[in-house]
């Protein structure tokens, strides 16, 4: 079975120069494929009732070995929701049986009716010391499943109104209380999900950047001994997982957000759907809206030397698990051809040397429309 082991993000720091990028883009790229266990029965919304039945835990086991087939050969599960102690033999089975490893687990800290006003940035006590618990038994749980990290979307964490909203002691909670937790549990890999918006008003940390300042931040409050080790050894231990839609959300530039990430050796996940900009968050399959966009991140992962999960996270509540999955799984493959066929030396060319390509990529992208 699977053991846990902190991966090596260092290269990502590397990867700056046309020539590094095109190193990299020689190589072939893995599409290692995860896909949440959120996905499989969507829940109803603020204004309707679930379209589809409810599914247990075993259930969604069971479906997650079907969905092999397309090429996916990892699950996300929420601790302690969807995956805990008692499930954890279950999803086990799952890695021996089907080959489908948990790849990621995200924190619960979102959707329980104490996490009203927030979970670690929560100014009641008891309620963050419950967050802090959550955390210390989800990084837990990633050693115990062999899991690449554990993911923070801290959905509701933030505020409505910003007037006279103290923002320093919501991050200052927030980011201590999650230092506390990760020292508890030394050596493991956190990614933090930014999000403008939803279920709370404001997030409390709305785009990229401001989810790479608080993991900077976040890590250098880290004492434990272990974590220092690999902080001083240039291991990043906080790290970001952005999501296509919550980019688009805040109206950044998906290939760009990601790319920042890459060049502070922070893309610890990735989260793939799609998404209009600004609108409510509406997780649709890969590609459905803009997927010039897609193409163009892709590019950038591959560039970039990107080499952990593509994290499939959309919210199918009009067509059954086994239907989305394998349309995501195609797609994501069909990126990938499409930006292996593409002309990479020129393309930067076109960059590097603007005026004199003038456009050439304009045609470069329409002779590969």
């Amino acid at each position: 079975m699977s053991v846990y082991r902190l991966e090596d993000l260092r290269n990502q720091k590397k990867a700056v120069s046309p020539e590094a990028l095109l190193e990299n883009l020689s190589r072939d790229l893995e599409i290692r494929k995860s896909i949440g266990i959120w996905c499989f029965s969507p829940g109803g919304g603020r204004f309707h009732e679930r379209y589809h039945p409810e599914m247990s835990i075993p259930e969604r086991i069971e479906k997650a070995a079907e969905l092999a087939k397309f090429g996916i050969t990892g699950i996300e599960a929420h601790y302690p929701a969807e995956l805990n102690e008692e499930t954890l033999p279950l999803f086990q089975r799952l890695e021996k049986e089907a080959g489908v490893k948990v790849a990621a687990v995200p924190f619960s800290h979102f959707y329980e009716k104490d996490f009203e006003f927030g979970s670690l940035s929560n100014p009641d006590p008891r309620v963050r010391e419950k967050a802090i618990g959550i955390a210390v038994k989800g990084l837990e749980m990633v050693k115990k499943a062999g899991a690449s990290l554990a993911i923070s979307w801290p959905g509701n964490d933030g505020y409505r109104y910003p007037y006279g909203k103290p923002f320093a002691a919501m991050w200052d909670r927030f980011e201590g209380a999650l230092a506390e937790a990760m020292d508890a549990v030394p050596g493991v890999r956190v990614a933090i999900e930014p999000k403008g918006y939803e279920p709370v008003a404001n997030n409390i940390y709305r785009n990229t950047a401001e989810g790479l300042l608080a993991a900077a931040r976040i890590e250098a409050r880290l004492k434990n001994t272990e974590n220092r080790k690999l902080l001083e050894e240039g291991r990043a231990l906080v790290t970001l997982n952005p999501e296509i839609g919550h980019t688009r959300m805040s109206f950044e530039v998906p290939a760009q957000a990601y790319a920042l990430c890459l060049y502070e050796g922070r893309l610890g996940h990735t989260h793939w759907n799609s998404q209009p900009e600004g609108n409510f968050d509406q997780d649709n399959n890969i590609g459905v809206v803009d997927p010039a966009s897609a193409e163009a991140l892709l590019w950038t992962l591959w560039a970039g030397g990107y080499k952990g999960w593509f994290g499939i996270d959309i919210n199918p509540e009009n067509m059954p698990i086994e239907k989305a999955a394998g349309i995501n799984c195609r797609f994501l493959e069909r990126l990938k051809e499409r930006v292996a066929a593409m002309p990479h030396e020129e393309i930067l060319a076109c960059h590097e040397e603007p005026a004199s390509h003038r456009g050439r990529l304009e045609e470069i992208l329409l002779e590969h429309f």
